[in-house]
């Protein structure tokens, strides 16, 4: 069936519901930061391992796609979520601006894969992969570049992609699941198919 053109746009309920989804995770985006840090020391003895935390600061890509189900939605939750913690002043400075739109894009392709028709798990699996994709390819070459490739770059970039996969990925699928129960989201698609796979 092919799809009315109108369905693509956005109503303001999706915008204030993106922003929404953006803001609170820009302040969790910023939160995460502080704990990251605190908890260096307990990844003393392999420090790429602390990677495994790294999925949360992916969820608002995946979350936002499957909820608002738009084009644009995945990106502009990732994208507003990483400026607001740049700007709540986390130690990764403005950077984080360029790097929450490349992590957004990830997603964005993902549900852009299947025209913005697909929204059960096998596609937040692949949103969340995409999207940890693009933050460990984006730490490689900009964060990790002076650190040795065997003994951490490598295993950061694929411990990135796995804690996307199944903190954004599926943790974002199970949350609008859950939000979709409460009622929240009954003015989107999400509330239709909540007993979905």
């Amino acid at each position: 069936m092919k799809q009315h053109p109108a369905t693509n746009r956005w109503r303001t309920i999706d915008i204030v519901v993106a922003a929404v989804i953006a803001v609170a995770f820009g302040v969790i985006f910023w939160a995460w930061g502080l704990l990251w840090r605190a908890v260096d020391p307990a990844f003393a003895f392999f420090p790429a391992g602390q990677a495994v935390m790294y999925g949360v600061w992916l969820v608002p890509a995946v979350l936002g796609g499957l909820i608002i189900r738009k084009p644009g939605a995945a990106l502009f939750c990732e994208a507003v979520a990483a400026t607001i913690s740049a700007l709540l002043g986390s130690e990764w400075g403005g950077i984080t601006i360029v790097q929450g739109l490349i992590q957004g894009l990830g997603a964005e392709l993902a549900f852009a894969a299947f025209r913005y028709r697909s929204f059960r798990l096998p596609t937040a699996l692949l949103a969340g992969t995409l999207t940890g994709l693009g933050a460990a390819l984006f730490d490689f070459f900009v964060w990790n570049v002076d650190y040795a490739l065997g003994s951490y770059r490598i295993p950061y970039a694929l411990l990135t992609v796995v804690s996307a996969a199944i903190i954004a990925g599926v943790g974002g699928w199970y949350l609008t699941r859950a939000l979709a129960g409460t009622g929240a989201l009954d003015r989107f698609p999400a509330a239709r198919d909540r007993t979905l796979v």
